[in-house]
């Protein structure tokens, strides 16, 4: 079964239970993959590939919405934020702990050759390809400085 597949399996069972956070958020990633279907060259079809990476751009705005709305003291839509990106986080991947983060970056270092900061931007894509999904890119940067000093 697709993730398409399985969203849309989900809303119709969170329309039936009355789960108003769980279809929001359903809602909202199906809107994102009709979009996606929609496009020229997609052919009605999202791979699950395209689907991920999809569900992380919106995970990522739910993350950045929810820090604004605690900073301005709204409790009231951090919830609603944290809510639906609960349920989004549950279409993606496990994310990998910080020491399983710098033990990859480490062999991507050593892998490149790289050996100091100034070697950043030539570790940087080589670091982000080799955690795709499983690691959020402000992690990955702040990992790589420290290790490359």
């Amino acid at each position: 079964m697709t993730l398409q597949e399985q969203i849309n399996a989900a809303v119709i069972a969170a329309m039936k239970a009355k789960e108003e956070v769980n279809l929001r958020a359903l809602r909202s990633l199906k809107s994102a993959l009709l979009l996606a279907a929609s496009e020229p060259g997609a052919n009605g079809v999202v791979t699950d590939e395209a689907a991920l990476k999809i569900f992380q751009k919106l995970a990522k705005q739910r993350k950045e919405s929810l820090d604004i709305y605690l900073q301005n003291k709204r409790e009231d839509l951090a919830k609603v934020e944290e809510d639906e990106l609960a349920v989004i986080e549950r279409y993606l991947p496990k994310q990998m702990s910080e020491e399983e983060i710098r033990a990859i970056l480490q062999g991507v270092i050593s892998g490149a050759g790289a050996s100091s900061a100034a070697d950043f931007g030539k570790v940087m894509p080589l670091a982000m390809k080799a955690l795709a999904g499983r690691a959020d890119g402000k992690i990955i940067s702040a990992v790589l400085k420290e290790l490359l000093g």
